[in-house]
């Protein structure tokens, strides 16, 4: 008798659910956390707001920490795809810009679309750092993601041999730090009511006058 032909296991329908699940808990976090703050904001409640079992969450999370980073994650990216920012095709279209100008504007228009999605929960990751230790220590290292990211547009610059000649590298690093920070956003965007295009505009006027060779 022939031996039975043994069906390999598809396992993707219940990768798609867990993914799902994933998201929906994620998008109740990231709900939650800026209604409410991170440190207000317990794994129970997250768990009633995304319909999700408590012990579910922590099965895909493993701690509000976690959880927490999660939300940052996709709120940088856009999506829960595993690709590093820097490799994000508009990011490498705007590396590949052959124009220093359209560099920037390129830039800012990423920026702008990264603030949209980000500044809300970048400024309760803020203001939970005053009072929670891990969040403290997240916030110093997306800091320090941020500005290392930020300085291949001055290393880009420098290839092109646009940069303002008066100005080091790590000072026009600096700089793009600075103007393109979640603070600068808050302040122009929420406390002075500019429009997101308003907002761009200026990102591009501010970078195009402080890093390019006059």
């Amino acid at each position: 008798m022939a031996e039975p032909v043994k069906r390999k296991y598809d396992n993707s329908r219940r990768l798609a659910q867990v993914r799902t699940t994933r998201l929906r808990v994620i998008g109740a976090a990231k709900a939650l956390f800026i209604e409410n703050g991170y440190p207000a904001t317990t794994l129970d409640s997250v768990a009633d707001a995304a319909d999700v079992p408590l012990p579910t969450i922590y099965r895909l999370f493993g701690s509000k920490r976690a959880l927490l980073t999660s939300v940052l994650d996709t709120s940088f990216a856009g999506d829960d795809e595993p690709t590093a920012f820097v490799d994000r095709p508009t990011v490498q279209a705007a590396l590949s810009e052959a124009d220093p100008h359209q560099l920037l504007a390129a830039f800012s228009r990423i920026a702008r679309e990264f603030m949209d999605r980000a500044s809300a929960i970048l400024h309760v990751l803020a203001t939970a750092a005053q009072v929670d230790t891990e969040a403290a220590d997240l916030l110093t290292e997306i800091r320090r993601q941020r500005h290392a990211g930020q300085s291949r547009i001055v290393a880009a610059l420098v290839e092109r041999g646009a940069l303002e000649p008066s100005l080091e590298p790590s000072e026009a690093a600096d700089f793009v730090y600075l103007l393109w920070s979640p603070d600068a956003h808050r302040i122009l965007t929420v406390e002075r009511g500019w429009t997101t295009d308003q907002y761009e505009a200026w990102l591009t006027r501010a970078l195009g006058r402080t890093l390019l060779d006059r």
